[in-house]
């Protein structure tokens, strides 16, 4: 499984420094930027420290919509409640929810939001899951750094076993294929004209497991046939 942080519109380069250096330091290389501020300067560099070539050859890009386009699965990271009914894991739950997709995914998104408001609703929904770090006090919360390092020391701890070669091709069998699958299935039933609705089975179809995502497809193919 191939990893990427993606941090959505960060302003202070120290904190993009500071990520690139917890992502090395757990043993990973992709990071993705989305309309960031300096992340080749010095301060940048200065917190990186030995983590330089992470910030080199991360890429930049104009929206969040682009920078998951590719990427299989992703997990937006938030510390804000949401008004509307949402469903939360914590950071310790995203490893036990991948492993149970299998082969279904080869490649997550950890979305990180801006540094004074996070992420926006509308970003959340491009997202598959939502987690947050549960924490003993609201205030003072945590940096982007910090939550970039707990992140990847949770995702590096998860020792994850080299799963059965796919048998199927992840664009037709995957977990991405289903939701798209869902999608169209879901606005052809008109569910997608109640918001609550469509968004609570949207979170649920997202944490589905393997075999109830190959399950799935074989309904999905027969509807859409």
């Amino acid at each position: 499984m191939d990893l990427y942080f993606i941090l959505v519109k960060p302003a202070v380069p120290g904190n993009i420094g500071a990520a690139a250096r917890a992502i090395k330091t757990m043993g990973y290389t992709w990071l993705r930027l989305v309309a960031p501020c300096d992340y080749l300067g010095q301060e940048a560099r200065m917190l990186a420290h030995a983590s330089e070539e992470i910030l080199e050859s991360a890429q930049v890009f104009a929206g969040l919509k682009e920078a998951i386009a590719d990427l299989d699965m992703n997990v937006a990271t938030t510390a804000k409640t949401r008004a509307v009914r949402v469903e939360y894991f914590s950071a310790s739950e995203i490893p036990g929810v991948i492993r149970a997709k299998g082969n279904t995914v080869n490649k997550v998104g950890l979305v990180f939001g801006r540094e004074e408001s996070g992420l926006t609703n509308t970003e959340i929904r491009m997202c598959d899951l939502i987690s947050s770090i549960p924490m003993k006090q609201s205030y003072p919360s945590l940096n982007l750094g910090q939550s970039v390092m707990i992140y990847a020391y949770i995702m590096a701890s998860f020792e994850r076993t080299e799963p059965e070669p796919a048998s199927h091709s992840l664009d037709q069998e995957g977990f991405r294929a289903m939701m798209h699958k869902s999608k169209k299935v879901l606005k052809d039933l008109d569910i997608d004209r109640n918001p609550a609705l469509y968004n609570r089975v949207i979170e649920r179809l997202a944490s589905l497991g393997e075999d109830d995502i190959h399950l799935l497809h074989s309904i999905l193919k027969r509807y859409l046939k």
